[in-house]
């Protein structure tokens, strides 16, 4: 059974940086792209970033370019998202999600389009 586990968020001033981590079991983790989402209170949740299961491709949410950055340890099982220059609209929980693909290069933004899900972890901006 495929289990994702997020680790790494906590409470952070504006301007400052946290890393996230996503530990994977239960999967060839080498054929599954990967996905980070996230919900703040009383929002939907909404794409952040992901990445191709060959580490070639990612691709980010506009707002989030140029300050956050995913990357993919396959040693490891484990994805990351390294978040810089936080700011308070950032607050929310984050959660890590996988796809099995054949195609190594594909990305996807659209969270029905993922199999497995993690329980989250919270992020917390403060002003």
């Amino acid at each position: 059974q495929v289990q994702l586990v997020e680790s790494g968020g906590g409470l952070v001033q504006a301007g400052g940086s946290l890393r996230l981590s996503c530990a994977a079991s239960g999967q060839p983790f080498s054929s599954y792209a990967m996905g980070w989402f996230r919900q703040a209170p009383g929002k939907e949740r909404e794409f952040v970033a992901a990445i191709s299961w060959s580490g070639g491709n990612t691709y980010y949410a506009d707002s989030v370019k140029g300050r956050f950055t995913i990357s993919k340890n396959n040693a490891k099982n484990t994805v990351y998202l390294q978040m810089n220059s936080l700011k308070p609209e950032d607050t929310a929980v984050y959660y890590c999600a996988s796809r099995y693909t054949s195609w190594p290069d594909r990305v996807t933004s659209k969270d029905e389009e993922y199999d497995y899900w993690g329980q989250g972890t919270q992020v917390t901006v403060s002003s």
